[in-house]
């Protein structure tokens, strides 16, 4: 890879990260809202969760940038983490943040798909903002 593509590649990954960290900065807009209503509630849940997920994604993209711009100063930018194979141009087009060559993407998709499907199984701890009663308040006579 030629000094001009890091250089096109770096600028990229420098704009992505900035337009990104301007979008999570307002992270302080995400509220808990009280409503009157158990379905305005819900919604006002769902709502917020959505966001949070946003948050989460945005976060998870800017460190793959972050690391994407760390590879370029080391030298190895454009080369797979995990079989040192060439990323094609083509792919670093696409998602100049990319660790994985395709092959070793899927491998790598098809793990966290299996360990969340995994994760998926476990119990999961109950909500403490549900708009659900007790459950003691839904037995019938006590």
């Amino acid at each position: 890879m030629t000094v001009a593509d890091l250089n096109k590649y770096r600028a990229v990954l420098r704009t992505r990260a900035a337009e990104l960290s301007q979008a999570l900065r307002r992270r302080e807009e995400i509220s808990v809202e009280a409503a009157a209503d158990a379905m305005d509630q819900t919604l006002l849940a769902v709502e917020r969760d959505m966001e949070i997920e946003n948050l989460d994604r945005g976060y998870k993209l800017l460190r793959q940038i972050q690391a994407a711009l760390g590879r370029i100063n080391k030298g190895n930018y454009g080369q797979c983490l995990k079989c040192e194979a060439e990323i094609l141009p083509n792919r670093l087009q696409a998602v100049p943040w990319a660790a994985f060559c395709v092959g070793c993407q899927e491998n790598v998709d098809r793990l966290q798909e299996r360990c969340m499907r995994c994760t998926a199984a476990w119990p999961q701890p109950p909500r403490t903002d549900s708009v659900m009663p007790p459950q003691s308040a839904l037995l019938v006579g006590g």
